[in-house]
């Protein structure tokens, strides 16, 4: 009889059991990985959930949290800092392993990155250092704004390119995410259009100038370059328009050949001696009252009446 009372009470024991019949040590904190759930929660003593894969264990929060903090486990800094190291690991990829360059091969008008110069007909032979520009796709493609609604693919307009100047893509900002910027303009370059790629950034500033009017002293190739130089963010600067382009291409340029010095200045010599022979002195005076009133409007409509020159 007693023996029956003592097994009615072990079943009845065992019934109700939360997981064991009688529940063992509870087991040493494991390391967290990314395949773990760990829950803490404030329960007192440790509590056992039996499920069909395993018996979760619930314990202090307070205690449990300390145990791995004091282990130097899953600290908030060390992720954070895991983080930091990841987003530059990732900058420093997009920035500095970039696509190699082919060759400048001026024989097959390929210019990799580079912005080229080729005098005007007329313009140039009376200012020599105005001409019309065009920049150039990683591959070495000639692109060039010289027509309302389109920007032209490997044909340059006026003819072969005289003056290149190759430009180094460590100076763009290439942003792999809004956070990513390497340049000071963040908020304003991403509001701007930013690329991920040089020939992103082109391609953006064509379809930017696909419905743009060409004129000559308001909207033209030098707003073009301009415009892809700030989405490239370039050297830091988000502030290019048609002067900085000019004076760039003007003072850091390279001759291609001696071809190229003859071709940009011959027809000015023609017309200033010409000019000198049949006219006389107010030739010249001419001249210089030209090359200065087109100085003074693109240097009023940039820097004095922006709103003039917008494009």
């Amino acid at each position: 009889m007693n023996t029956a009372i003592i097994n009615e009470k072990k079943n009845k024991s065992n019934f109700f059991s939360p997981c064991f019949p009688s529940p063992p040590p509870p087991p040493p904190p494991a390391t967290p990985t990314n395949n773990h759930l760990v829950i803490f929660a404030s329960v007192s003593p440790p509590f056992y959930i039996n499920t069909p894969f395993s018996c979760l264990c619930i314990t202090n929060l307070t205690e449990s949290a300390q145990s791995y903090m004091s282990r130097g486990r899953f600290s908030p800094l060390d992720l954070k800092g895991t983080l930091d190291v990841e987003h530059m690991s990732s900058t420093s990829r997009i920035q500095h392993d970039l696509w190699p360059l082919d060759g400048i091969d001026p024989k097959k008008a390929k210019f990799p990155c580079c912005l080229i110069w080729t005098p005007l007909p007329v313009v140039s032979w009376l200012a020599p250092f105005i001409g019309h520009v065009g920049i150039c796709r990683e591959d070495g493609t000639i692109l060039d704004f010289s027509g309302s609604n389109s920007v032209n693919v490997d044909d340059f307009t006026f003819g072969s390119a005289a003056r290149y100047l190759q430009l180094d893509r460590q100076q763009c900002c290439f942003p792999p995410n809004l956070a990513g910027h390497t340049c000071k303009h963040g908020y304003k370059h991403s509001e701007y259009g930013t690329a991920i790629t040089w020939d992103d950034a082109l391609q953006s500033s064509m379809r930017h100038f696909d419905h743009k009017t060409y004129n000559l002293f308001t909207c033209n190739c030098h707003s073009f370059v301009a415009n892809c130089l700030n989405r490239l963010c370039y050297g830091g600067s988000m502030d290019w328009n048609m002067i900085d382009v000019a004076v760039l291409i003007l003072f850091k340029g390279h001759w291609i050949d001696w071809k190229s010095i003859v071709k940009s200045f011959l027809p000015f010599t023609v017309v200033l001696c010409l000019g000198i022979v049949l006219v006389g002195w107010p030739a010249l005076v001419g001249l210089l009252s030209f090359t200065l009133l087109l100085m003074g409007w693109f240097l009023l409509g940039t820097y004095c009446f922006k709103s003039l020159l917008e494009c």
